[in-house]
């Protein structure tokens, strides 16, 4: 007979998940000092997040920073730097919902129509490619001309 489909209505689009909800690691050989000093710069946050303000709400030292958000998106975002071999695993997370028209903090509810869910994948897909520019960057700064295979310079 098979296992009844469970469905959520049509009507809550984005539903209990963050509509704005990413996920990524990228490796970076470098000391842990080093980057975790570069992410606790707030100079860097601006470049990194220019539609964002962020407001430290977890300074985990060397592991890393969580802020909440407000501006294009209000929630929260977190840099998690995980040591690992001879660098750091950066663990990036961003979970937020649009704000409404005018307000850096009051969220905005996309209708669930083809309409909506295109507003939310340009989002997603915006900070996405976004952040993946910030931490390649970071990561050519970090690791210089290191080829692969070397040591790390520090």
């Amino acid at each position: 007979m098979g296992s009844p489909r469970i469905r959520a209505p049509e009507d809550t689009y984005p539903g209990p998940m963050a509509g704005v909800d990413l996920v990524d690691e990228t490796y970076v050989v470098v000391e842990r000092t080093r980057l975790a000093a570069v992410v606790a710069d707030p100079a860097r946050w601006r470049q990194w997040w220019p539609s964002l303000e962020l407001a430290v709400f977890m300074d985990r030292g060397l592991d890393g920073l969580r802020w909440s958000i407000t501006g294009e998106l209000v929630g929260s975002a977190e840099v998690w730097l995980e040591p690992h071999g001879d660098g750091v695993i950066v663990h990036y997370f961003l979970r937020g919902e649009p704000t409404a028209p005018g307000s850096p903090s009051t969220p905005r509810t996309l209708p669930s129509s083809a309409r909506g869910r295109r507003e939310m994948d340009r989002l997603r897909r915006q900070h996405a490619v976004a952040w993946k520019r910030v931490v390649w960057s970071l990561k050519d700064e970090m690791e210089g001309d290191r080829r692969p295979g070397e040591p790390g310079r520090g």
